[in-house]
């Protein structure tokens, strides 16, 4: 268990928690056939004679899922082994043609690691046990059907990648912030889409209770957790299940259970198996995998620069508190926005505030992503570059975004980013005066109107300073300068 880990306890329980995820690797063709893996085909159109079972068929390994597995290994710090070998995992069920799932059992392709994450300002690390490649089964259907089931066997093949955790996470919070970690490494590297609604992402979760000090309790797995609202549900619905068990003398019996979001509730769906029960034996059709290291080293230099690594990087390099960091490194499309608007400004804090403020907020009213941002990040850097050589104040620029968001000044006839925006603010009138003679004039014409203002001012009274700036703002239509409004003024009044 992982010694660094904070103790939460829930009624005086230690909650234990591990993870398995399935992660549907991006590939083209199935693990071990040619059929396609695209999401949504009618039932049974993408299952050749492979994944049917039929006789004399054979498995042959999918390269570009080796590929996958490698990239996952090296993200997360594992180590690749040299040799993996593939068994079957012998259970009936009737989406399984073979009566077997071809997996890997006692020598995994991807060995250890770990994933690092944030919860709040405290850094958090779950150890990895292993990532094992496998198929998937097909699926069963019983809404279509009164009284029968039917079976499609699209998604059998489907080439997954099972990672799977020590039981070092110790609350729900800390369950889903690890999934949400992981969800972005495996899309970030792009091994897998993460469409937890497709089944692209799913996550079991293993639960027990403990007294602090005591040995492990008898865990209880939440299969098939396909988004974060209802994991983080699932999991605080168990705990305080197995603890009320406990508490009335009752043993908890390891099950594999359902969460039902209508009620809220988990339920035992059947008694969990051990390894044992499922019969492994090395599969006679495929010979061990071996990975040379040279095509590790390939790998290794074609991948992207990691989130993490991201991450501390826009911290040392454009001074962002770490909040910051972690907040635009969601995403590959993300950060390349922002350090695009960052280095097109020389002002990183700016375009990081815009970036997670307007830009966000504006993308998610429309459920868009960043990709679909009608600014486009260098348009964005000059607008920065604007307000911070006080050409526009921030409301101003904050019109200037409004109309490139519907579409105004993003002509075809300006090119240039920069020529865009001071377009812009040429045709509505945004510029902000500087010129000290003209603002001079307004605030003199100011102080001549508010005599009382500016006397209450000369007693002492503070606000009145703020109001007297506030009119000359009004007066200016919003145009003059504040800083230097803010400067003259307090000039004028002695």
């Amino acid at each position: 268990m992982s010694k660094t880990t904070t103790s939460l306890l829930v009624q005086g329980y230690e909650v234990v928690i591990g993870f398995e995820t399935h992660a549907q690797l991006a590939t083209q063709s199935k693990i071990f056939s040619r059929a396609a893996t695209a999401f949504g085909a009618e039932p049974n159109t993408q299952a050749c004679a492979v994944d049917l079972a039929l006789p004399g068929t054979l498995p042959v390994m999918n390269r570009e899922a080796v590929a996958c597995a490698i990239r996952f290994g090296l993200a997360v710090g594992s180590h690749v082994a040299e040799r993996s070998v593939f068994a079957r995992k012998n259970y009936f069920y009737p989406d399984l043609p073979k009566g077997y799932q071809i997996s890997q059992f006692e020598i995994p392709v991807v060995q250890g690691g770990a994933v690092s994450f944030f919860l709040g300002d405290e850094k958090k690390t779950v150890r990895l046990v292993r990532a094992h490649l496998e198929e998937d089964a097909g699926k069963s259907l019983h809404e279509d059907f009164i009284g029968q089931s039917g079976i499609d066997l699209n998604r059998a093949g489907t080439p997954l990648l099972e990672i799977v955790t020590e039981p070092d996470i110790r609350s729900s919070a800390e369950a889903v912030a690890y999934a949400k970690e992981l969800h972005k490494i495996v899309t970030w590297i792009g091994i897998c889409d993460g469409n937890m609604q497709e089944g692209s992402f799913r996550c079991d979760a293993n639960v027990s209770v403990r007294k602090p000090g005591q040995p492990l309790g008898t865990r209880r797995e939440i299969k098939n957790l396909n988004s974060f609202k209802f994991m983080q549900q699932a999991i605080d619905y168990e705990v305080r299940w197995q603890i009320e068990q406990i508490e009335d003398g009752h043993a908890i019996q390891q099950a594999t259970v359902l969460f039902d979001p209508d009620s809220g509730e988990t339920r035992a769906m059947r008694t969990k198996e051990d390894a044992a029960d499922y019969r492994y034996f090395p599969d006679p059709d495929l010979p061990p995998l071996v990975i040379a290291r040279d095509w590790v080293a390939q790998v290794q230099a074609a991948m992207p620069e990691l989130p993490r690594a991201m991450a501390e990087r826009f911290v040392a390099q454009y001074g962002l508190p770490e909040y910051d960091a972690t907040t635009l490194t969601q995403s590959p499309a993300m950060a390349a926005y922002f350090e695009t608007a960052a280095q097109a400004s020389g002002q990183a804090k700016m375009a990081s505030n815009w970036v997670m403020g307007e830009v966000s907020r504006r993308l998610n009213a429309e459920e868009r992503g960043i990709a679909e941002a009608p600014v486009s990040a260098a348009q964005l850097g000059a607008l920065l570059q604007r307000i911070a050589d006080g050409t526009v104040s921030n409301n101003a620029a904050k019109q200037v975004m409004d109309a490139l968001w519907s579409g105004e000044g993003a002509s075809g006839q300006v090119q240039d980013a920069r020529a865009q925006i001071d377009a812009v603010i040429e045709a509505k009138g945004l510029k902000q005066v500087s010129d000290s003679g003209a603002i001079e004039k307004i605030i003199d014409e100011v102080m001549a109107a508010n005599a009382e203002m500016v006397a209450q001012f000369r007693a002492g009274k503070d606000k009145a300073f703020n109001a007297l700036v506030g009119q000359v703002m009004k007066a200016s239509k919003g145009k003059a300068n504040p800083q230097q409004v803010n400067d003259l003024l307090r000039q004028k009044l002695g």
